[in-house]
């Protein structure tokens, strides 16, 4: 870098002429969308956010009257499912092996709790409790079951997430698709933290190595000198907003939504966590919030779901390296679609697919079967390629366009979107830390008239 200016050493002028900006600019938009925008307010930001002490002036307890939702504790539908120590799998996915801590019939509700990485993994002390009462988070709205995992359940897998489940379905078989609709999701606590670790992210070899050593930077880092910024959750306007620290006043609108929902490989390979297979997984595909489907083909008797990864903001990009990291309950309806017949694409028999009220999501991935048939590759084109694939074949097959007028839709009327990048050892910006691929396409295609 031609100069530290904007991490190590900021003027007072700067900081008047970045505050301005700010505020002026965040009072138009509540979310920063444009990508001039976003890089414009995101260089300011860099550059202010560090002035200030990481924790929060001393005034009531974070989240004072938000509804704290412990295990068992608050409303639920159908079956619950708790994310208990001994049941969890934490860094990796079930498989044909896992046993089922619960079983439901093909249309069930069911509950489950869900808890997020962040407050709990190794670089930020593995103990919820000291870590969230650094930031003024009361005993008493520290998620119990997120107390219980990191002290008791085994980090034994390569990848971040906690992962609740699986849950087998009554009657379903290899080559079916589960329908998994998504029918709320609460929050748990009014907190979530956004992190950048060493060797991820979009800059990595620079943050957040060049926040080390700064005085004023040293609030925001963790115990393994990592960047973790605490956000709490306020309300303004009847709405849920992130707050982030900091001398300028920034927050956002949350959207939660489920960075990780799929169903057991048949394999009896350990799958990471972070990237996505043809089962699902870490899709971390924003759109998938309440209201919205996600299909997924079925691989092992029961199908075996499991969800995890909970967000409750994440921009496109994600650059840091993570979203708004936060635990949530989320309520699913889960429907077996047997192969031939209705109720699910036809690409969904074969590959993961979704929609929501307004849009189709088709889905391409390079690498589908995970750690199987020689581990993960990275590779954009092929990603790219069987995206365009299955939206070309949704058209044709299930809706019923003319081929060559669907690839024309295709290219004038859809968004072909990569999923956020992670930049570990091989410098590719799509790679996960096992060098494999951590990006999804996404067709985001207003149904035509059929």
């Amino acid at each position: 870098m031609e100069s530290n200016r904007s991490t190590d050493a900021v003027t007072a002028t700067d900081r008047t002429r970045a505050t301005g900006l700010l505020r002026r600019g965040l009072a138009r938009r509540s979310v920063l969308r444009a990508a001039g925008a976003a890089t414009l307010a995101g260089t300011s930001l860099a550059t202010v956010a560090g002035s200030a002490h990481a924790r929060r002036a001393r005034g009531p307890a974070v989240g004072a009257g938000f509804p704290i939702l412990q295990p068992a504790a608050g409303p639920t539908r159908g079956v619950y499912v708790p994310a208990r120590p001994d049941e969890i799998t934490w860094g990796h996915l079930p498989t044909r092996t896992a046993e089922p801590v619960a079983v439901v019939d093909s249309g069930a509700v069911v509950t489950v709790d869900t808890i997020s990485h962040e407050g709990v993994l190794e670089d930020q002390g593995k103990d919820p409790t000291e870590y969230f009462t650094s930031f003024d988070v009361p005993t008493d709205r520290i998620l119990d079951d997120a107390v219980g995992v990191a002290a008791q359940a085994e980090h034994d897998g390569p990848g971040p997430h906690v992962v609740t489940g699986p849950i087998a379905v009554r009657g379903a078989e290899p080559g079916d698709v589960l329908r998994i609709e998504v029918l709320d999701l609460q929050l748990r606590v009014p907190y979530g933290v956004v992190s950048n670790r060493e060797g991820k992210g979009a800059l990595p070899g620079v943050y957040p190595e060049a926040f080390r050593g700064v005085e004023e930077y040293a609030p925001y880092l963790n115990a393994g000198g990592n960047v973790s910024v605490f956000t709490e959750v306020v309300k303004s306007g009847g709405r849920y907003r992130g707050s982030m620290p900091g001398d300028v006043p920034v927050s956002f609108d949350l959207a939660p939504f489920m960075g990780i929902m799929g169903v057991a490989r048949d394999t009896g390979a350990m799958v990471d966590s972070v990237p996505p297979t043809d089962a699902g997984g870490n899709l971390d595909i924003t759109d998938l919030g309440v209201g919205s489907t996600l299909y997924l083909p079925i691989q092992v008797a029961g199908g075996l779901f499991f969800t995890g990864d909970p967000h409750m903001a994440q921009g496109d990009g994600e650059v840091a390296l993570t979203a708004m990291e936060g635990s949530l309950r989320g309520t699913f309806r889960l429907t077996v679609v047997p192969r031939g017949g209705e109720g699910a694409p036809a690409a969904a028999f074969e590959y993961p697919f979704a929609e929501t009220p307004d849009h189709w999501i088709p889905v391409g991935l390079s690498d589908p079967d995970g750690p199987d048939n020689g581990g993960n590759e990275t590779s954009l084109d092929v990603a790219m390629q069987t995206a365009v694939r299955h939206a070309l074949a949704f058209l044709t097959e299930d809706v019923g366009m003319s081929a060559p007028v669907a690839y024309a839709y295709l290219s004038a009327a859809t968004d072909f979107q990569v999923l956020p990048g992670r930049r570990p050892h091989d410098r590719d910006p799509c790679a996960d830390p096992q060098g494999g691929l951590r990006l999804i396409r996404r067709c985001a295609s207003p149904r035509p008239s059929t």
